[in-house]
Order: structure tokens, then sequence, then C-alpha cells
């Protein structure tokens, strides 16, 4: 074989594998870019987690009901939380408490998985030197597109 058709066809092979490293390159650097974001918070429900467990219609279908737990919800004791889904796929819930009035810091709880569809974990509220305390427990599910927050509030204290 020819020494200089050799070449010419490891130079061809060489840019064709350079051209489609570019192209994989570009893909993943503008995949993230074109999609759309997917990070929804719904509207706070009338539900009081206070009173028991509460049940809210997601978008797309479905149904998350949530319960924290012992009633009403205590500072500075363990709660139980609990969150079903209905009709709705997540790989992963969290639940972020935070002041409405109040910085309060960061306190998530991440919740385990169990039966399908089914998550529960537990957490405590801190105390609030003020006594009375407006507080949003806010459920992130990490759905197939994107994450969805559902935020309930709720009172806590005296």
């Amino acid at each position: 074989m020819d020494k200089s058709k050799l070449n010419k066809s490891h130079l061809t092979s060489l840019l064709l594998g350079l051209g489609f490293l570019g192209l994989l390159g570009l893909g993943y650097w503008l995949g993230p870019r074109l999609a759309p974001a997917r990070d929804l918070t719904l509207p706070v429900p009338a539900c009081d987690l206070n009173q028991g467990p509460c049940r809210v219609a997601l978008p797309g279908g479905g149904h998350l009901v949530a319960e924290i737990s012992p009633w009403p919800i205590p500072v500075l004791k363990p709660l139980s939380v609990k969150v079903s889904l209905e009709g709705y796929e997540a790989s992963g819930v969290q639940l972020d408490f935070s002041g409405v009035e109040m910085d309060m810091g960061f306190n998530q709880v991440s919740l385990e998985p169990g039966p399908p569809g089914q998550f529960s974990g537990r957490g405590n509220l801190p105390v609030c030197v003020t006594g009375r305390m407006r507080w949003q427990a806010s459920f992130i599910l990490q759905g197939p597109g994107g994450r969805l927050a559902v935020p309930f509030h709720f009172d806590s204290g005296s």
C-alpha cells in the first residue's frame, strides 16, 4: 500500500474522530442550557398540618399526602414525617422547614424511600424565642422532569 494513502487515511480518521468528540462536547455543554427549567413551587393550600394529614393535587395528575406528627406540631421534639405519592413518581423527597416571617437557618430532612410511593423520616423544629411562630414546611419532590416543591403553612408555640 502506498505510504501517502495510509497517511491520508489516518488523517481522515483522526479528523472524523475529533469532529465526533467536538459534537459530543457541544451536546454536553448545550443540553442543560437548552432544556427548560422545570423547578416548580405550588401555591400554599388551605390544609393545616397541625390538624392531620394533608392531601394536595399535583400538576399532571396524582396526589401528595403529607403528615407530620404529633399534632399539634411541637418545637424541639422529635417529629415523624410521612409522604405518600399517588400517581406521581419521585426518586427522592426532602422536607425543608423555614420560618415564614423570620429566618431560622437551614433545616432540611431527606426522607427515606419505603414501599413504592412512600417516604418517611424524622426531624424537629428549632425553638423560636418569640413564642408563637408561623412555619413553612416544603416537601421537595425529585420528579422525572425536575423538582416540585409543595409548601404548607402551620403555627407552632403558644
